[in-house]
């Protein structure tokens, strides 16, 4: 589960805040800083590295000079502690490509990144019948995600997405959304839609694949909800 940096201790806040305005400390350093021992700070250290938010490289001295310095940095998990503008940056991306070069060319945007999707995902799914390949595809965003369900009821089939990995961005720029959606019409061989949204308040996405529309996915490159578009 994704850490979060307010849910630590205000000890590990404090030596992470510590790490992140200096780049590096040590265990001295820490301890002078923030006014604990030396010990505190090793245990807190020793949990912050378990964690994967910190990493620990020795400073070999100049020579003739004393022992190694043994250094802590953030590491790249400890950096997602930190706000950032993701986010922002990839709604500014999506509107400069709109703006700038048109509709078309962030059209093609998004059929590159949904052809690199179906191209990761058509060899494992290569002669699985629909329901195998439908519950295989409970894994678009991620291994074992719990928070995508597949629901049968007769003929019709729904993949419900509880936890969009994209939701801010999706949420401002729901064209980002055809991306899924010509995803999963490709990979099934069916058209899908959705019947629920987040972006209309339902609290999920409900994507039904209608069995009934089988298409051509050699002739159907991307599928759209045109008003996202």
């Amino acid at each position: 589960m994704k850490q979060n940096f307010d849910h630590q201790s205000e000890t590990r806040k404090a030596i992470l805040m510590a790490i992140k305005q200096t780049g590096s400390e040590t265990i001295a350093s820490l301890a002078a800083k923030l006014k604990i021992s030396g010990e505190g700070v090793r245990l807190s250290l020793m949990q912050l590295e378990r964690d994967g938010l910190i990493e620990r490289q020795i400073k070999r001295s100049s020579p003739g000079g004393g022992r190694p310095a043994i250094k802590v940095y953030l590491t790249s998990k400890g950096e997602t502690l930190f706000p950032k503008q993701y986010d922002a940056l990839t709604i500014e991306i999506i509107d400069t490509v709109t703006h700038q070069l048109g509709k078309d060319a962030l059209k093609k945007i998004l059929i590159m990144m949904a052809e690199t999707r179906v191209r990761e995902w058509e060899g494992k799914l290569s002669g699985l019948s629909l329901a195998e390949r439908v519950s295989s595809l409970k894994d678009l965003y991620g291994t074992d995600d719990p928070f995508m369900d597949v629901e049968y009821a007769g003929e019709t089939i729904r993949l419900i997405e509880r936890n969009c990995p994209f939701y801010d961005v999706a949420l401002e720029r729901p064209v980002l959304c055809n991306v899924t959606l010509s995803t999963l019409t490709r990979l099934l061989g069916f058209r899908v839609v959705r019947e629920k949204s987040f972006q209309n308040g339902d609290g999920c996405c409900v994507f039904r694949v209608k069995t009934d529309e089988p298409v051509d996915r050699n002739l159907d490159p991307f599928l759209v909800e045109e008003e996202n578009i």
